[in-house]
């Protein structure tokens, strides 16, 4: 069985709640949830899958605790690791930046020859633009407590079911 360690960056706290939620769903104790401003090599070396959540600020931006993050990220040997991605936007107001995030961790990690799991349809999400989309897919898992918190909880657990799938 695979040990799975969730990471997350939240300023406001929704990232922080989607990650203990998706964290409950993929059945990853309390313990082994960590604020990536924690993450550390010795930390990434504990798991076998990586759960990386970020919201997106700005004009399609990380938030701030994922730039060390990512960097932490970039030092260690993810050859034989899982990375399974998710982030909140907001698909009205940032419709052109859609989860950006989840795109920017994609591009700093996609040649540290980690496994990619947790890609997400197009389908049902309204926005114009986002740099997550790879291939017509979501990299991960977009969510969007703003204007369609009555779809989380559904999409949490398909992707949650899906990355276990992936994973096993």
């Amino acid at each position: 069985m695979n040990k799975i360690g969730v990471f997350y960056g939240s300023t406001t706290g929704t990232t922080e709640d989607v990650a203990r939620r998706i964290a409950e769903k993929l059945n990853v104790p309390s313990a082994h949830i960590f604020e990536v401003s924690k993450l550390t090599e010795a930390l990434v070396n504990e798991y076998d899958v990586l759960v990386l959540g970020s919201s997106t600020w700005g004009a399609g931006e990380l938030q701030d605790d994922w730039y060390d993050g990512v960097n932490v990220l970039k030092k260690c040997d993810l050859s034989h690791k899982y990375v399974a991605l998710f982030g909140c936007g907001d698909s009205d107001s940032y419709s052109d930046t859609f989860c950006d995030a989840i795109g920017i961790i994609y591009e700093d990690l996609k040649d540290a020859h980690c496994k990619f799991c947790g890609a997400v349809d197009t389908a049902g999400y309204t926005f114009d633009s986002s740099i997550a989309v790879v291939d017509g897919k979501f990299i991960g898992l977009p969510i969007d407590e703003v204007n369609e918190d009555n779809q989380t909880e559904e999409r949490i657990s398909a992707w949650a079911e899906q990355v276990k799938q992936e994973i096993s």
